[in-house]
């Protein structure tokens, strides 16, 4: 992997533990030349990341909507910023510039990202793989959700399978690189789901 697309939040929670893995997930992807691609904001998550990267001399794309320039507060070191015109066309060249995609801790605007790009891959409009890293237990209600869905039959278990995780950046991104990407047709032939 050549870069690695990070959701994370425009806030931080000041979770030691959550810092410490960011600090890994940066230190990883610096020392292998995985360049970051994130949503461009100096404060919260995403802030914490790109400063780690940067430090650790990592390459930092931010993709920006012009309307969240001064509310994300948008990082002036970054090695790019691009500036687009809506959230569509934010996640849309996010996905286009890179090789995976990994869901940190944030609010509804990372799960909003998160589940676009999860949607899109189930379609066969990517092969990216698609990891959480569930700092903390962060994500482990979120993923009995998913397991409830694959339950009620709602989600297909290849589909669920797609979705990786772990708490440690290290085990995540080799997951990553040894995966494979086979999403299953999204609509269940029998139509008749009880």
């Amino acid at each position: 992997m050549r870069s690695v697309c990070v959701f994370c939040g425009a806030n931080f929670n000041g979770d030691l533990l959550l810092r410490q893995a960011v600090e890994q997930l940066a230190e990883l992807m610096a020392a292998r030349g995985i360049t970051l691609v994130f949503g461009g904001g100096k404060v919260g998550v995403m802030g914490i990341l790109a400063d780690a990267m940067l430090s650790r001399g990592g390459k930092a794309i931010g993709v920006m909507p012009r309307f969240l320039m001064d509310k994300e507060v948008a990082h002036a070191g970054l090695t790019e910023l691009h500036v687009v015109e809506n959230m569509h066309q934010r996640k849309q060249l996010m996905n286009n510039l890179c090789e995976a995609i990994i869901m940190l801790p944030g609010g509804f605007g990372t799960l909003e990202e998160f589940f676009e790009v999860l949607t899109w891959l189930q379609l066969g409009l990517h092969n990216h793989p698609v990891g959480i890293l569930n700092v903390n237990g962060f994500y482990d209600l979120l993923m009995q959700q998913m397991d409830l869905m694959v339950e009620q039959r709602f989600l297909k278990p290849a589909n669920r399978k797609l979705v990786l995780s772990s708490a440690d950046p290290i085990e995540l991104i080799a997951l990553m690189e040894n995966c494979e990407v086979n999403p299953d047709e999204v609509w269940f032939r029998d139509r008749n789901l009880t």
